[in-house]
This record gives C-alpha cells, sequence and structure tokens, in this order.
C-alpha cells in the first residue's frame, strides 16, 4: 500500500514533466503528462491491489500538477 516515503515521487514526476517540457512538449499538456506518469507508478511501482494502485497513481499525478500550477502562479505574481 501507499506509504508517507512515496510522496517523493511527487516531485520525480515533476522532474519528468520538466524534461518532457524542455524537449518541446507544450505547457498546456504538462498535467496530462503529470497524470500519465502518476498512474504508471501508481500501478507499476506501489504493491497494492489494481484499484488502490490507480487511486494512488491518479492523486500523485494529480498532485504534481496542482504542485506545478501553484508554483507557477506565484513566480508570475512575484513578477
Amino acid at each position: 500500500m501507499f506509504e508517507i516515503y512515496d510522496v517523493a515521487i511527487i516531485p520525480l514526476i515533476l522532474g519528468i514533466v520538466e524534461l518532457f517540457k524542455k524537449g518541446g512538449l507544450p505547457a498546456k499538456y504538462s498535467p496530462f503528462v503529470a497524470v500519465v506518469f502518476g498512474l504508471a507508478f501508481g500501478i507499476f511501482y506501489l504493491d497494492a491491489s489494481v484499484k488502490e494502485s490507480v487511486i494512488v497513481g491518479l492523486m500523485l499525478g494529480l498532485s504534481a500538477s496542482g504542485l506545478y500550477s501553484g508554483t507557477k502562479n506565484i513566480a508570475k505574481s512575484d513578477e
């Protein structure tokens, strides 16, 4: 099942999405990529049932996309 140290996957997903963006991915697709990688980590990394893995994977991906959006908004407000 999901352990508290698995929250470290969120910054990992953020890093992967940033690599995709540096590779030419339009920024508007970054939340979708974050959710896809969250699902992938949930299904292939976590040792849980498929149902739990999908739910936790969605949580990880949506958290990563929300974290990205929140930091982007804070950076824009500083400008």
